[in-house]
């Protein structure tokens, strides 16, 4: 799922909501969710998951076209981790699917 889907997914299920009310929404999140993780810290969505950051230490690499070895310094990656009730419904472990339908 792209943006633009999302936003028509927030369409579908609040119609009146208007088209700048529910692109906000989305821009809004996406905002909030990425200054958390910039300042360090951990965004926890009950029942979908936790996004966190992990640092990756320098280490040295081949450049795949000319083979020649070269150094990737340290870097900040995003982490996330599905929670177990997305576990449930992206398995389908004891879920009723019009429950898992719902809550989408």
């Amino acid at each position: 799922m792209i943006r633009s889907e999302l936003v028509a997914r927030i369409a579908e299920q609040n119609p009146h909501l208007t088209a700048q009310e529910r692109e906000a929404v989305v821009r809004t999140i996406l905002r909030v969710i990425t200054k958390a993780l910039v300042q360090g810290d951990r965004v926890e969505l009950r029942d979908f998951g936790t996004f966190s950051i992990r640092d990756r230490d320098p280490r040295a690499a081949r450049n795949p076209r000319t083979g020649k070895q070269v150094t990737v310094p340290a870097r900040v990656h995003v982490y996330f981790k599905p929670g177990k009730g997305m576990q449930a419904r992206l398995n389908l472990e004891k879920v009723d699917p019009e429950e898992v339908a719902e809550r989408i």
